[in-house]
């Protein structure tokens, strides 16, 4: 703490407070800025694991710039995992709490904030303070998507589920939207699907007539036992391929969580490591999303796409980056993957269900001001990462634009990971911004921390 006291006190007034990182999971490009960051390099490991030897209830406190690779590591070992586990190694639970995430656990345990416990925040008025639902609460329910605007997480107290040894899982067909979203509502509510327990649920949609749900349940039962072998989609063999190859499917329970990193869900195609020949002399320690990631950072840097698909095109056509989550009622599913099929056209797409967890039955969610989503309801996040023609004079963003006024116009949310380009008011609503300008009151007095609105839109 000394170290990040010494790092906030060393930025001069006026200029931005940000965090030193060397990685992120954010595709959203910000400008440029000489001032120095918070040194939060101590904040990376996880304080204790906590089991009560009586309820088998447990917690970790974690410290805000942990990695999940490295949590889930500590509590794996104890037969323990966070009720939602994000698909890449190197999203924080710090960043997943304040920006959101999700897994195909949240139709049953919701986003990973709401299995908080109690934080301590680094405000913006350079002050440690601690929360929870009962002690300091407006900071509490406004930390989740502030993305820094408020402070920036150094202790979280979080819920900790059981985790048996492997899990199995069944890639079931569906050949139209309408049948997979009805699906997705009959199993959320049942969370069984042809009498088997469904633990987690997530789809994959490769074209208009093949989408897939894969249901995964968590089993302590060895496979061994059973003749099965087990599948390993770190080496030679691609996860995704699988979905549309195989109907049923074993792995253990760390190569299930990170089933979508190796291959950064599908997109480690563009960099050439879904080839067998560049496969096979690509280090396994080298296939993993932040990889990918610095790669895409150089580009995003030097433009280099940009350039050759210049040349190639001869100034004819240009392509514009679409990598977006977004989330909309079940109800609105097969509306949306119509829209996107017509307009953009890109897949495959990831489809994840969630609801806001209710610790204690039916009416027992929390609203979470600044992303409100409806208690009882059961969402569907969407997730397209890729890049889609545009015509050589289309304005900056125009695909972009256009999915985020269907969404809208569709009741639904839009994560705030990636680019944004609502106009100010529009995003003030969606938000909550008025509610945040409150609390950013009492907490960054001195507005010290970049707003949300100039963060997300205005790059800064």
């Amino acid at each position: 703490m000394r170290r990040l006291r010494a790092s906030y006190d060393a930025i001069p007034d006026g200029a931005p407070v940000r965090l030193a990182k060397r990685t992120t999971n954010l595709f959203r490009p910000r400008d440029a800025t000489d001032a120095p960051g918070l040194d939060v390099s101590g904040l990376t490991g996880v304080i204790s694991v906590d089991i009560d030897p009586e309820t088998g209830e447990a917690t970790a406190d974690v410290q805000g710039m942990c990695t999940y690779e490295d949590l889930v590591a500590v509590t794996l070992a104890r037969g323990y995992i966070p009720y939602v586990v994000p698909q890449l190694r190197t999203i924080t639970l710090g960043g997943a709490v304040t920006g959101l995430g999700i897994e195909a656990t949240s139709f049953r345990n919701g986003l990973p904030h709401e299995s908080v416990v109690e934080m301590d925040v680094f405000t913006g008025a350079g002050e440690v303070v601690t929360c929870s639902r009962d002690v300091e609460s407006r900071l509490f329910f406004a930390f989740p998507n502030s993305y820094g605007t408020l402070g920036y997480s150094t202790r979280i107290r979080i819920l900790l589920e059981k985790a048996p040894g492997w899990v199995r899982l069944r890639h079931v067909r569906f050949d139209d939207a309408d049948a997979a979203a009805a699906a997705i509502a009959r199993i959320v509510t049942d969370r069984s699907d042809a009498g088997v327990r469904v633990d987690a649920i997530d789809g994959t949609a490769f074209s208009p007539g093949e989408i897939y749900l894969t249901l995964a349940e968590f089993t302590a039962t060895d496979p061994a036992a059973d003749g099965e072998d087990v599948s390993d989609y770190t080496g030679q063999q691609i996860y995704y391929r699988s979905v549309r190859e195989r109907t049923t499917d074993v792995l253990t329970m760390a190569d299930y969580l990170w089933r979508w990193d190796t291959d950064w869900f599908w997109c480690s195609g563009a960099f050439g490591a879904q080839n067998p020949l560049i496969r096979r002399v690509w280090p396994r320690k080298y296939r993993r999303s932040d990889v990918y990631q610095r790669f895409v950072g150089l580009d995003t840097k030097y433009a280099l796409a940009r350039r050759l698909d210049r040349i190639k095109r001869n100034g004819i056509a240009q392509r514009e980056r679409v990598i977006q989550d977004i989330e909309v009622s079940v109800d609105r599913l097969a509306e949306f993957l119509r829209w996107f099929d017509d307009e953009v056209g890109m897949r495959p797409v990831w489809l994840c269900p969630l609801r806001l967890r209710e610790p204690d039955g039916p009416g027992s969610a929390t609203h979470w001001p600044l992303y409100p989503l409806e208690p009882a309801t059961t969402y569907v996040n969407v997730g397209f990462w890729g890049t889609v023609a545009v015509p050589a004079d289309a304005p900056p963003g125009m695909v972009n634009r256009r999915v985020e006024t269907e969404v809208h116009a569709l009741g639904g949310h839009k994560s705030l990971y990636s680019e944004a380009f609502y106009d100010a008011d529009t995003f003030a609503e969606l938000y909550n911004l008025p509610h945040l300008a409150e609390v950013k009151a009492m907490y960054d007095p001195k507005d010290r921390l970049t707003g949300l609105y100039e963060k997300a839109v205005k790059r800064r």
